[in-house]
C-alpha cells in the first residue's frame, strides 16, 4: 500500500487517532447513550406538558380588535362614477379588489407567539439536534469499519451498508422535524398578518388556533418518533454488532 500511495506519517497518526476517537464515542453511544436517551424520552412523553387533553389550554389570545366599519359613499352617477369605472378597469379588468386595512403598527406592540408552544418547541429542538449529531457519529464509525471491496464473502458488508442507510434515513427524518417547526412559525406569522389586515374575518382567527393545535399534536408525535428511532437503532446495531465490527470472518477459507 505504501508503495502505491505515500502518506505522511504525522498525518497518518492523526487520522488513526481520529478513527480511534470515533470508535470509542460511537460504541459508547450505542451501548449507553441510546438506551438512556430512549428511557428519558419515554419519561418525557408522560409529562403533563405534552399530554394536555383539552387543547383549548394551549390557545393564545390574539390581541387585535375589530375596528368600526367604514361607510363608503355610493358612486353611481355623474363624473365620479365614470372616474370610478375607469379606475376599476385600469386596476384589473373589472375585478373587485379587497385591499383590507393598512397596518402601520400593532395596537398592543409586538404580536407575541404562542408561549405554550414556544416553550415546548424549545424543549424538543435540542432533542432533535442531539439525535442528528449522534447518528452522524455512529454512521461515520460504521463506514470506517467497512473493509476494502472484494469479490465474495460480502454478507457482513451488506449489513454494514444497511445500517448506514438506516442511520442516514433517521438523520433525514430528524432534519425534517426542524423544517416542520420553521414552517409552523412562518405559516402562523402569515395568518396573524392576515388578521391584522382583515380583522373582521373570523376564519383567519380560527385558523390560527387550528394551526396551534396541529403543531402541539405534531410535537408529541415528534418526541414519540425520536424515542422510537433510538430504540430501533439500539436494537438493530446490537443484534448485528458482530457482523458490523467483523464483516468478514477470518476463517472463511476453512469452510472449503
Amino acid at each position: 500500500m505504501s508503495s502505491l500511495l505515500k502518506v505522511d506519517n504525522e498525518i497518518k497518526t492523526k487520522v488513526d487517532a481520529f478513527r480511534e476517537r470515533i470508535t470509542s464515542e460511537a460504541e459508547d453511544l450505542v451501548a449507553n447513550f441510546f438506551p438512556k436517551k430512549l428511557l428519558e424520552l419515554d419519561h418525557f412523553l408522560k409529562d403533563p406538558i405534552i399530554n394536555i387533553v383539552d387543547l383549548k389550554e394551549i390557545h393564545s389570545e390574539i390581541n387585535l380588535t375589530v375596528p368600526d366599519p367604514i361607510l363608503l359613499s355610493n358612486l353611481h352617477d355623474g363624473l365620479e362614477a365614470q372616474n370610478a369605472k375607469k379606475r376599476k378597469l385600469e386596476d384589473g379588468a373589472g375585478e373587485d379588489k379587497v385591499t383590507g386595512t393598512k397596518v402601520f403598527v400593532m395596537p398592543g406592540g409586538m404580536m407575541k407567539s404562542n408561549g405554550n408552544l414556544v416553550d415546548l418547541i424549545e424543549k424538543v429542538k435540542p432533542e432533535i439536534r442531539t439525535l442528528i449529531e449522534k447518528c452522524n457519529t455512529v454512521k461515520m464509525w460504521v463506514q470506517l469499519l467497512i473493509p476494502r471491496i472484494e469479490d465474495g464473502n460480502n454478507f457482513g458488508v451488506s449489513i454494514q451498508e444497511e445500517t448506514v442507510a438506516e442511520l442516514r434515513t433517521v438523520e433525514g427524518e430528524a432534519a425534517s422535524y426542524l423544517d416542520q417547526i420553521s414552517r409552523y412559525y412562518i405559516t402562523r406569522a402569515k395568518l396573524v398578518s392576515k388578521i391584522a389586515k382583515y380583522p373582521h374575518v373570523e376564519d383567519y382567527r380560527r385558523t390560527v388556533t387550528e394551526i396551534d393545535e396541529k403543531e402541539y399534536i405534531s410535537l408529541k408525535i415528534i418526541v414519540s418518533e425520536l424515542r422510537n428511532q433510538y430504540v430501533t437503532l439500539h436494537d438493530m446495531i446490537l443484534k448485528n454488532i458482530e457482523k458490523i465490527k467483523r464483516p468478514r470472518s477470518s476463517n472463511a477459507d476453512a469452510l472449503y
